[in-house]
């Protein structure tokens, strides 16, 4: 069985999870108790400073139990080149031990060189998927019918 964790304030991750949705692949949206702000240019540069100090933005009460799943799904949105504090404090928090791994990242640029440096050091043996804004373009979800 297979579980998706994933944050997502701008949709793209949202678009991912309607995908995976279809497949039945259980889901779980986290959502931090920090509000970030809704405006693009003042989340870039908050989400942006807090993924650069590799920040752990605390989640509301979150379903942790992964047992009986041995496939795990994260999916997160690049905040400067990183993986965001939400999800930052997700890996923190569940076991991965003995978990196959997927990461699915979005950015616009489609890329996020210091998360996967992070991905690749950690969890060496982790599948790594960019997606580059799904929700604008409907073409990136081909990516994740492998999963």
């Amino acid at each position: 069985m297979k579980l998706f964790y994933y944050f997502s304030l701008t949709g793209n991750l949202d678009k991912v999870s309607e995908r995976l949705n279809k497949d039945n692949i259980e889901i779980r949206k986290v959502e931090t108790i920090r509000k970030f702000p809704k405006k693009m240019f003042p989340l870039m540069m908050t989400g942006g400073f807090l993924a650069g100090i590799n920040a752990k933005t605390k989640l509301k009460d979150f379903n942790k139990d992964t047992d009986g799943f041995d496939e795990i799904i994260i999916g997160s949105p690049i905040w400067n080149g990183r993986i965001s504090s939400p999800i930052n404090y997700l890996l923190k928090n569940i076991d991965l031990n003995d978990k196959n791994i997927t990461f699915i990242f979005t950015a616009g640029s489609g890329k996020g060189p210091k998360a996967l440096k992070k991905v690749n050091k950690l969890y060496p043996k982790a599948k790594v998927i960019f997606l580059k804004e799904p929700k604008k373009y409907n073409e990136e979800l081909e990516k994740v019918k492998e999963l």
